[in-house]
């Protein structure tokens, strides 16, 4: 039996190929990548690939149309749609448990879901008064819980097999962005707050300074130390196309520094276009990262060597999530609207949402060149 059941759980059909009909751009698909069937019918918000334990690939996409839906995706690179579940607001994040049995969801309905894959039923765990903007599952020696984050000043952690609440941390703002990767959490807020947590026994505030980019954050993925497999630091992007790398601890100050993304190459009157950074991901394998933009662009990058190792065409729209899957050898992206524009940027005709998947170990392979 299917880890998620009968078909009868199955949604939309497993064929997109008249989703696009005669309206569609020939830069949809700027790469040639394999696209995922059925996908979202509104702006795809986060992309997560499911844990190393099970024996199948899983794709979970959160969307605007208020749906979380899920994917089974074949060694062919095809995908079968496999579930769906829904909120009454959009989907902003999403996160796996770690036993790869359960997907929770954080929506701007204000409420957080633990869906159960082997039964379908979704059940609601965590309120708070605002938009729940990032969640987490956390698996420590001596707890388990489900972090969120809100735009309403907390983060809070929820013990979800009673649905309650355990500890509140209030934030200085609103939390715009948030990673975690025991025992280490790092948060983004409004007013370009930084605040790491360390997550060991109790949770508490372990550091608190203001971000190293000038301009709002949109985006933070934590990264490990290859040789301690333990997080040691994080990548932070922004909306005026740059990423800070960062080191919690660094053992030489010049370890932390920023460098440009998803931007123009200018013209001659030295003008440049400005892309905001809209997601990042940390290869499991190679500890390289991608970035995706709202240029419509994603680049893979060496940050060791401090290299570019890939900048892919251009789409015709912004890419708004990302990720790779436990094994390193599949990258996710999604392309659709960001609303970067306004709505005189959008195509209803032509803008439609899309999720592609990419072969892509070689192509994150670490750089030959020394920083």
């Amino acid at each position: 039996m299917s880890l998620f059941g009968t078909s009868s759980n199955t949604f939309g059909s497993a064929s997109n190929s008249s989703l696009f009909g005669q309206t569609a751009s020939a830069n949809y698909n700027a790469m040639k990548d394999i696209e995922v069937n059925s996908p979202p019918d509104d702006s795809v918000s986060c992309l997560k690939f499911s844990p190393a334990i099970l024996p199948s690939t899983f794709l979970i996409a959160g969307s605007w149309d208020n749906n979380v839906r899920c994917w089974e995706v074949q060694q062919s690179g095809q995908t079968i749609p496999k579930a769906q579940q829904t909120h009454t607001g959009p989907i902003l994040d999403v996160d796996w448990s770690d036993d790869g049995t359960k997907v929770f969801t954080a929506s701007c309905d204000k409420t957080a879901k633990v869906w159960d894959l082997n039964s379908n039923q979704a059940i609601q765990i965590a309120q708070h008064d605002a938009p729940i903007k990032t969640i987490h599952w956390v698996k420590a020696p001596n707890y388990s819980c489900v972090i969120t984050s809100s735009w309403d000043k907390t983060l809070k952690f929820w013990d979800i097999r009673t649905q309650n609440h355990i500890l509140t941390i209030n934030l200085p703002e609103r939390c715009y962005c948030a990673d975690v990767l025991y025992p280490m959490a790092v948060v983004g807020t409004a007013s370009r707050a930084l605040l790491i947590y360390q997550l060991e026994n109790q949770p508490s505030e372990f550091r608190k300074f203001e971000s190293p980019l000038k301009y709002q954050h949109r985006c933070v993925s934590v990264f490990m130390d290859r040789k301690t497999n333990s997080p040691t630091g994080f990548a932070l992007g922004s909306i005026e196309g740059r990423v800070a790398i960062h080191y919690v601890n660094p053992q030489n100050p010049k370890d932390n520094f920023t460098f440009k993304c998803h931007r123009s190459n200018g013209t001659s009157g030295g003008m440049q276009d400005i892309y905001a950074v809209n997601d990042i991901a940390f290869h499991p394998v190679h500890g390289t990262l991608a970035t995706v933009g709202s240029d419509g662009r994603f680049s893979f990058w060496d940050k060791d060597a401090r290299t570019k190792l890939k900048t892919s065409e251009q789409f015709d729209q912004p890419l708004t999530a990302c990720d790779f899957n436990a094994q390193g050898n599949i990258f996710a992206y999604a392309s659709s609207y960001d609303w970067s524009k306004g709505h005189e940027g959008f195509d209803p005709q032509k803008m439609k949402p899309h999720i592609f998947l990419r072969s892509c170990f070689d192509e994150l392979k670490p750089s030959s060149k020394k920083s």
